[in-house]
């Protein structure tokens, strides 16, 4: 009985609104995947405008600038401590990261070098530093058709003339970086010497 009044009424409705059926049916099918592709937008749009491209503490942009003219002047140690005391204070900073790795690749680490490169690409995927450095510490491992595609990809975000890419083609000439020989992989062969 409950369900033949409710077969009643659906019929009953269907016969009312059959002049508005077909606004209220697309209505109904695609205003909720239209409601969640405008949320989709909003909030991914808002997301872009949130990240900062500068550090927000002044602490650690003088951690930062003490530690690239250390870089700068050789003192590994000292910038990679400095770099380091910074990212402390401003954790959130690609561009600490990015120094990280350039410290790191001057003091011969291109593994912890391309780490630090990769931590700073996942957090802003544009950084034309952090790809190029990348890219750099790869072709100076050897793998050079990784460091190629990411020049690729620099070519494509600022051109050939954009200095990044600039840095990566000149790294991917030079090569790979000489390996450095263990001593105790080197045996010296003993001469014998007569008097």
């Amino acid at each position: 009985m409950i369900i033949d009044t409710a077969m009643q009424i659906g019929r009953a409705r269907k016969t009312v609104s059959l002049a508005d059926a077909p606004v209220m049916e697309l209505l109904m099918r695609y205003f909720p995947v239209a409601l969640a592709l405008f949320l989709v937008l909003a909030v991914s749009g808002s997301m872009g405008q949130a990240r900062s491209t500068d550090p927000v503490d002044p602490r650690a942009q003088v951690l930062l600038a003490s530690g690239r003219a250390a870089l700068g002047h050789g003192d590994i140690d000292s910038a990679t401590d400095a770099f380091e005391s910074a990212l402390v204070v401003e954790p959130g900073y690609a561009g600490t990261l990015v120094a990280l790795g350039d410290a790191a690749r001057k003091a011969g680490l291109q593994g912890k070098a391309i780490h630090y490169y990769r931590v700073a690409l996942d957090r802003n995927p544009g950084d034309l530093s952090a790809l190029s450095g990348e890219g750099g510490a790869m072709a100076e491992k050897g793998a050079l058709d990784k460091a190629r595609a990411n020049l690729a990809r620099l070519e494509g975000l600022c051109g050939k003339a954009c200095p990044e890419t600039r840095a990566l083609a000149d790294a991917i000439a030079r090569g790979p970086a000489p390996k450095v020989v263990a001593a105790e992989t080197v045996k010296p062969q003993p001469a014998v010497q007569t008097n």
